[in-house]
């Protein structure tokens, strides 16, 4: 059966590997990332042993100069020679061919240069898909590539990553003493996680903080509740919103009935932290104020635009609404941000959010792996970028490590005042 993909609309495998041209393409691609995989290859798959080491005086020369190689055509016999040439001669026999087979896929999605495309071999596609049905063993925490450093996005809440104190922002320097400069995101992800009850020991660094201090998390069952609220003083209320999983739609719709039965006379709406997930479920969140417009664009690389429209008769649109987003606030609630945004539906208060705005579909492949592979942009109703800039509030407000220290939140207060002057 079908469904939206993770990051994009579904059935988008046409647009890859539908034309004849485009299959030599993906080859000269293949045979590229076959060699750029074997060197380094350990970031996926281990091909190369961990004590592998780079001189530390010297310089590189020329590393924008693209070599000629590429401008040429490709004899597809050469990737067979060299896979050959190891298979005969690596030192450490006998060499494993399925490890060579998925690193060449693993690699020709490297070469893209793109950190959101990635390759996953059946066992972690199995994981991945396990996360959208809101459930993984790990430590409860997004990651993702961020100038070129492994970086958290946003721990999930009550989960140990939380709990350590973890912080959307903080950078991954080592996972259990390994190294995580140039580390691809699924290599890092596969590292990460791991059976409930293990540990996995973390090097991290802070803006402002030169040290790096090690954190030692105990993995647990993650269960990922995507739908909060509660009432608070004055008849407001406070909707948080954790992620966009297959849970969502039916979650968020309960939590709406219950609102509306309340007759609040506003509502906060806590996108903080929540780093993404399903397309689909952001439009429909954001459905909820948006009636009958673009909710996002989807930007091609021929600057063709898609419009996806609001689906569904928007209940919370006459409720007063506040957004609140942070530096965790990444894809899907950058989408449904900047859609409320841009409507002037809802004031945003908080900090700029994470910048994720790449479109992602997966192509599942017959052994039960698939391909993670950027297909486009997001783009607000305005037509404002969202990858790499995000989506700025209307009113900046900090949350200091000694707010957060003393359950202070600043931003939820803030949140409340505007609020409060709009309902006099």
């Amino acid at each position: 059966m079908d469904r939206p993909s993770l990051w994009g609309p579904p059935k988008q495998e046409k647009k890859f590997f539908g034309s004849f041209m485009k299959f030599y393409v993906v080859l000269l691609l293949i045979f590229v990332a076959f060699l750029l995989g074997l060197v380094s290859g350990r970031q996926s798959y281990k091909v190369i042993n961990d004590a592998s080491q780079v001189a530390d005086s010297g310089q590189v020369f020329n590393k924008k100069v693209e070599p000629k190689f590429l401008s040429k055509d490709i004899n597809f016999k050469m990737f067979w020679d060299a896979w050959k040439i190891i298979e005969d001669n690596y030192v450490q026999q006998p060499v494993s061919e399925p490890k060579l087979y998925y690193g060449a896929i693993a690699g020709s999605v490297a070469a893209l240069g793109d950190p959101h495309s990635i390759f996953f071999d059946p066992e972690t596609n199995k994981k991945f898909n396990d996360e959208l049905g809101g459930s993984f063993e790990g430590i409860g925490a997004e990651v993702a590539i961020k100038k070129e450093q492994l970086t958290i996005v946003a721990p999930l809440p009550d989960s140990p990553a939380e709990k350590a104190g973890l912080k959307s922002g903080d950078n991954i320097y080592a996972i259990d003493g390994e190294d995580t400069a140039g580390m691809s995101l699924d290599y890092a992800v596969s590292k990460i996680r791991g059976p409930k009850g293990s540990d996995v020991t973390l090097s991290i660094a802070r803006d402002g903080i030169n040290e790096v201090k090690e954190y030692k998390l105990t993995r647990q069952k993650i269960q990922i509740q995507s739908v909060k609220w509660q009432m608070l003083d004055n008849n407001i209320v406070h909707l948080e919103l954790r992620y966009f999983n297959e849970d969502t739609d039916a979650d968020f719709n309960k939590a709406i009935m219950s609102i509306i039965a309340k007759n609040p006379k506003g509502i906060i709406f806590d996108l903080r932290n929540n780093p993404g997930g399903l397309l689909d479920t952001a439009i429909n969140v954001a459905s909820e104020w948006v009636d009958n417009k673009v909710v996002v664009f989807e930007k091609y690389s021929d600057g063709r635009l898609q419009e996806h429209k609001s689906t569904v008769t928007p209940r919370l649109k006459d409720f007063p609404t506040v957004v609140l987003i942070n530096e965790g606030s990444a894809s899907g609630s950058e989408i449904v941000a900047g859609a409320l945004k841009d409507y002037k539906i809802a004031n945003l208060v908080g900090k700029k959010s994470f910048g994720k705005g790449s479109v992602q579909s997966l192509f599942p492949l017959d052994d039960g792996s698939a391909i993670k592979l950027t297909i486009a942009q997001w783009l607000t109703p305005n037509e404002n970028t969202i990858d790499g800039e995000g989506i700025k509030p209307d009113i900046e407000v900090e949350l200091t490590e000694d707010d957060f220290s003393n359950d202070k939140d600043p931003q939820l207060d803030k949140a409340k005042e505007i609020l409060q002057a709009l309902i006099k």
